[in-house]
């Protein structure tokens, strides 16, 4: 790693409230908030709980309406055509319910899903007597091209939508999402993407991507406070999708111009604080250059990969670039105790980082964000060495 990158690492630790005796290398699950950030979230909180019915029923709406507006901005959409859920999974829930599926309908995806959106289509696509087909995926992947190949050969003349991920959980693998865009646009087929990991990761439009539907998380890579997302609809489709929750959005006192924002905003009590502050979030972004940030991380994740895979006698799962790989990797390994693993690395070494059991396979992936270095994935290396000399956790 060079110079210039550690010490932008260093700088920017301090921005972060992270614990300093532990090694966080799982930034992937739930992110982090900065400093100036999570000082937004709590001011906002501190003025609904000084005056929570003006806050909530009146102040409130006109941040909230500046809040969508700067994240459509980011994300390349128009602010009426997205709008705030709590989780990626709660948008794919909400998309599941209303997809008025048929005996003999099919869903596309892949297996190697988030497992909280694999649940929910699954259960709806039984509900209704279809069927959801998840895709073997032949890993490691050669290239785009195979790639596609292997994915899109699960499509048949039943296939209703084609739901995947743009960024895996477990496997920490970018799909060429755009190109099954296109390639389902021209066959009619309905796309939902789950991009819980993309927003502040890698780039977005929506615009450009052309999916039809596709949920983002913003507290993981954008680092907004905790239960803050988006879902997003192309105008044509947003009558389809009725809210998990019949509230005040339906024939609604005083309706908007957009059904689709009436039902999906006005969703009763809760704490909207953490939506507030995505002004923020992207403000701190900007002002940190966070684009050179994010390269140099996902720099920092490839430089290391190749290490851990012969460490672990494994192939890295698709090709070491930019078209595969962000800012996670995930190494295969062998263990019959995930959890145990997992454990000892935080208990005794003081890293925090996942071991995902997968199907028949397991995963570590090491995830790599601003306050990160060279140091700690060197720490990790260490600890990975001194288990597999001293346990029986790895094989």
């Amino acid at each position: 790693m060079s110079n210039t990158n550690y010490i932008m690492s260093s700088n920017l630790k301090s921005q972060f409230l992270l614990r300093d005796d532990i090694t966080f290398l799982n930034f992937g699950s739930f992110g982090a908030s900065p400093k100036p950030v999570f000082d937004e979230y709590q001011r906002l909180q501190l003025e609904m709980e000084k005056e929570p019915v003006q806050f909530i029923a009146f102040r409130s709406w006109e941040m909230f309406e500046n809040s969508r507006k700067s994240l459509s901005e980011y994300i390349g959409c128009h602010q009426d055509d997205v709008v705030y859920v709590m989780n990626p999974s709660y948008a794919v829930n909400i998309v599941a319910k209303n997809l008025n599926l048929k005996e003999g309908d099919e869903i596309l995806t892949s297996d190697l899903e988030y497992g909280a959106c694999d649940r929910a289509m699954d259960y709806y696509c039984k509900k209704s007597g279809s069927k959801f087909v998840r895709q073997k995926i032949n890993l490691p992947i050669e290239s785009k091209e195979s790639f596609l190949e292997n994915f899109l050969s699960g499509v048949s003349a039943n296939t209703k939508a084609i739901f995947i991920s743009h960024i895996t959980s477990s496997t920490a693998l970018i799909f060429p999402v755009k190109e099954i865009c296109d390639y389902a646009k021209e066959k009619g087929i309905l796309t939902i993407i789950d991009g819980a990991h993309v927003p502040g990761h890698i780039d977005l439009n929506l615009t450009t991507l052309g999916a039809d539907i596709y949920t983002g998380a913003c507290h993981k890579w954008m680092m907004a406070p905790k239960g803050c997302s988006f879902f997003y609809v192309k105008r044509e489709l947003q009558h389809l999708f009725d809210p998990l929750i019949i509230s005040w959005g339906y024939n609604a006192a005083k309706p908007s111009h957009s059904q689709f924002l009436d039902y999906h905003q006005m969703q009763g009590t809760r704490d909207i604080t953490p939506f507030l502050t995505l002004p923020k979030c992207i403000e701190f972004m900007h002002e940190h250059n966070w684009k050179e940030v994010s390269q140099n991380c996902k720099d920092l994740v490839k430089s290391n990969a190749l290490r851990f895979c012969e460490l672990m006698n494994c192939k890295p799962l698709a090709p070491l670039n930019d078209d595969f790989i962000g800012q996670m990797f995930s190494i295969e390994i062998k263990t019959n105790e995930p959890e145990k693993l997992q454990s000892t690395l935080y208990q005794k070494y003081n890293i925090e980082i996942p071991v995902m059991a997968h199907a028949d396979k397991v995963f570590l992936r090491y995830s790599i964000n601003a306050f990160n270095s060279q140091q700690d994935l060197d720490i990790l290396y260490d600890a990975l060495v001194g288990i597999k000399n001293s346990t029986s956790l790895l094989s």
